[in-house]
């Protein structure tokens, strides 16, 4: 028979028991509390959507991730919401430490009761370090992990911090996380704009959007707001008066159901700019599509809108070809409009960046300013005719022109540019040596593969419009290299300034009298005195145009290009099919240079007129287009070209002296009165 302790003894062991229990618990929360004090805060917020701006302060767009998220100061949140939130999910909030116990206590003794964790206590503070920071699974580890968060919230932040953060991260269902987003998709306004019934009927969505939302449960929806009212009533938030309305007030929910996101201006170039600041900021995108930052871009929202338009009114609905369009400022190369496809919802894949296609002729001013920096001058003669040309490797190439026209005799550099001379431009190529293009292509900034081959001058490497446009913005500000740039400015939630771009002038790159020389002999395509064996390239767009610019085209089987520029704006235009079928539809290898014409017109408008500036050092004459002689009265016509001064030419075109005199305003005068007209 086995002896009992005393009951004395009992006693003691029981006591000493619960005195180890005390002390292990107590041992257990300073643990707690000094291993948070050495984790430090936690952040405060967790995703919010990132907005995009115009040039010029508008709103264009909104990015987030698989949420909506907004985030308000405390001070913007009205105080009906403040107050009929913390009488209905944590009445002491302002009196606790982060947990309540009595409530703890109660909702623990029913959990043991019932073997589960059904029964919940938390407090603001500890659904705050659940929804930021953990999942909302019922297990004692996530319990415990959220005790560690809820000590070092309240550890490290005020109360009215964590309800700030709260507010603006619980979750109100159907996507929306936060007070703003929540008053956005159920009332259409801003959470600023709620009143009090609109308030009361927010603030009971959080404890269960499935039960509470009145999109989903009218009726449970409304008995909870009613008893939110009451609370505020009783607690003296808010008078019977405003009790008695706000009850009997009919709600006017949203009939879009739809988050409240603003309409995307040009998605394409926010494609591109959510692209350029990950970059910036060496962030993943999904961390700047929640970072909740102020992206300010260099869209012009009025050109971006005329480039659409003419894209729209100039395609035929009925053609599947697809576009590629990026407009410029060429002094500091920002992006002031973009497209990068017909229908982004249907192919978010932008044509104008990452697609690489075959440029034509429009790769030539490329090759005539390494011929400018290598004795050229727009007088320049040679021969235009069918020509087999034998290769260093004992290979032959043989080019041919468009619809095989030639001159079938010498012509200028000005016309070869103006009518897009493919022999011209070989013999070009092959006499400077190949490796010199691509050795000034990279000068102008393209960086994609190009084989050092002699059809390299016919464009027949792959590029991105991109590369292209930013290149001729080049010649549009006198040789000054440019990057070509969606982001000005980006700012933080708080608005303080993380990056904010340089606009100082680029470095000089190219040389400015040869970049001029070489502008005005790209007007040269829309000039018809330059017409030759054939019209000059942009003969069907030349009457449109009021004012100068310089441009080319360029055209392969399967490609349409048109890029051109003023001294302010730079804009280049692709059109083609993505599966690199040839264009058999006349009107399609129009669309181009009708487009690129129709906006720059169009973007201009309202502006003055502007000329290219001549450098010191460069002279214009009177040339005779044929010969490349200085013009006589006896010429047909004359185009004043430029020359670097000593290279102008010498002699005066004889071609024309002894044809008879045609009918014209020189018809009254002798030759000696010509000539001095001519000399003086």
């Amino acid at each position: 028979m086995k002896r009992q302790l005393p009951f004395k003894n009992r006693k003691w062991i029981i006591l000493k028991l619960f005195i180890g229990m005390f002390i292990s618990a107590c041992l257990f929360l300073i643990g707690i509390y000094f291993i948070s004090f050495l984790m430090g805060p936690p952040a405060l917020t967790s995703e919010e959507n990132t907005i995009y701006y115009s040039n010029n302060g508008e709103v264009i767009g909104e990015d987030s991730g698989l949420e909506n998220r907004y985030w308000l100061d405390l001070d913007e949140i009205p105080p009906a919401i403040v107050d009929a939130t913390i009488l209905i999910e944590d009445q002491h909030f302002f009196e606790h430490n982060g947990f309540d116990l009595k409530r703890i206590a109660g909702a623990i003794l029913k959990n043991i009761q019932s073997l589960s964790l059904k029964e919940g206590a938390s407090t603001l503070t500890q659904q705050y370090a659940r929804n930021v920071f953990l999942s909302h699974e019922k297990t004692w580890t996530r319990k415990l992990k959220e005790a560690f968060y809820t000590i070092r919230l309240e550890m490290y932040y005020s109360k009215e911090e964590i309800l700030e953060g709260y507010l603006n991260t619980v979750y109100y269902g159907h996507g929306t996380y936060g007070v703003e987003a929540a008053s956005k998709y159920f009332f259409d306004k801003s959470a600023e704009e709620l009143d009090l019934a609109e308030a009361a009927m927010l603030a009971g969505v959080p404890k269960g959007p499935t039960y509470y939302s009145p999109f989903n449960n009218a009726e449970n929806a409304i008995n909870r707001q009613a008893i939110i009212l009451q609370l505020m009533l009783n607690n003296n938030a808010i008078t019977m008066q405003e009790y008695e309305h706000a009850k009997k007030e009919v709600l006017a929910y949203s009939q879009t159901r739809k988050i409240d996101k603003k309409k995307k201006i040009g998605p394409y170039f926010q494609d591109l700019a959510l692209k350029e600041a990950a970059k910036l900021l060496d962030l993943e995108m999904k961390a700047v599509r929640t970072g909740g930052f102020n992206i300010y871009t260099t869209l012009d929202v009025d050109e971006q809108s005329k480039l659409e338009t003419t894209t729209s009114a100039t395609i035929s609905g009925q053609s599947n070809i697809e576009i590629g369009a990026m407009a410029m400022d060429p002094e500091s190369g920002a992006i002031r409009a973009l497209i990068g496809g017909r229908d982004y919802q249907k192919s978010p894949f932008n044509r104008a960046v990452d697609a690489l296609r075959m440029p034509g002729s429009t790769f030539k001013p490329f090759l005539y300013y390494a011929a400018l920096n290598n004795g050229y001058t727009a007088s320049t003669l040679l021969e235009s005719k069918p020509t087999t040309f034998t290769l260093e490797d004992g290979e032959v190439y043989s080019p041919s022109n468009y619809n095989d026209y030639y001159a079938e005799e010498p012509i200028t550099l000005a016309q070869a540019l103006s009518l897009s001379d493919n022999i011209y431009a070989v013999k070009t190529n092959l006499y400077l040596g190949t490796d010199n293009l691509v050795k000034t292509a990279r000068q102008f900034g393209i960086t994609s593969d190009l084989p050092a081959v002699p059809s390299l001058a016919l464009g027949t490497a792959t590029v991105s419009l991109k590369e292209m446009v930013t290149a001729y913005g080049m010649l549009a500000n006198g040789g000054k290299q440019i990057d070509g740039h969606t982001i000005e400015k980006i700012t933080d939630r708080n608005g303080n300034i993380i990056f904010e771009r340089d606009n100082d002038p680029g470095r000089q790159v190219l040389e400015p009298k040869q970049a001029f020389i070489l502008t005005n002999l790209m007007t040269g395509m829309f000039d018809h005195n330059l017409d030759g064996y054939t019209t000059v390239t942009g003969a069907s767009i030349a009457d449109s145009l009021t004012r100068p610019y310089a441009g080319k085209s360029g055209t392969t089987k399967s490609d349409n290009w048109m890029i051109g520029y003023s001294p302010s704006l730079v804009t280049g235009i692709w059109t083609g099919y993505d599966d690199n079928r040839a264009m058999e539809i006349v009107a399609e290898n129009a669309y181009a240079k009708q487009i690129w014409a129709n906006f720059m017109e169009d973007a201009h408008k309202e502006l003055p007129q502007e000329n290219f500036t001549v450098p010191v050092g460069v002279v214009g004459i009177p040339i005779d287009p044929t010969t490349g002689a200085l013009a006589t009265p006896y010429c047909d016509t004359s185009v004043i070209m430029y020359f670097e001064m000593g290279t102008e030419p010498r002699r005066y075109c004889m071609e024309h002296f002894h044809k008879e005199d045609k009918v014209g305003p020189n018809q009254n005068k002798g030759i000696v009165e010509r000539w001095f007209d001519l000399l003086f």
